[in-house]
């Protein structure tokens, strides 16, 4: 009988944390938000230079396993075919020059040539990682 009891209280006990959750998170504000601007800006300069350097290793930690990319001509890279990419020197807009916007996630947008990027930058139990980039070709 006493473990229907605790199955039984399970629900009321759980109820306020699912309730805290229900609300979307409020986008950083000064210190906080000039954090996460620091932090996606060192984290861009070491993907960026993983690239140039082709280190693997680095590569394949800094961007997420769901990463998806759009080029210019619409076609969709997942974190495979990006690693391949970087590791046969292709240009990539993750190390191109970016202006950085803070919220619950972080988005940065950047024009690079002839393109209009955005990457969105996630964090994870061991940091930041690359979710998604995005490229538009600008007529």
């Amino acid at each position: 009988m006493l473990r229907r009891s605790l199955f039984a209280a399970a629900p009321l006990v759980l109820m306020p944390a699912a309730a805290a959750l229900a609300h979307p998170p409020q986008a950083p504000q000064g210190a906080e938000a000039q954090r996460m601007i620091d932090e996606v800006t060192a984290f861009r300069a070491r993907l960026a230079r993983a690239i140039e350097t082709r280190d693997l290793t680095i590569l394949r930690a800094s961007y997420a396993d769901a990463f998806t990319h759009t080029d210019g001509s619409g076609k969709l890279d997942n974190k495979d075919a990006r690693l391949a990419a970087a590791m046969a020197g292709a240009p990539l807009i993750e190390a191109a020059p970016a202006s950085v916007f803070t919220g619950p996630t972080v988005i940065v947008t950047g024009k690079t040539y002839d393109f209009r990027w955005t990457c969105v930058y996630v964090t994870a139990i061991s940091g930041w990682q690359l979710a998604a980039s995005q490229a538009t070709r600008l007529s």
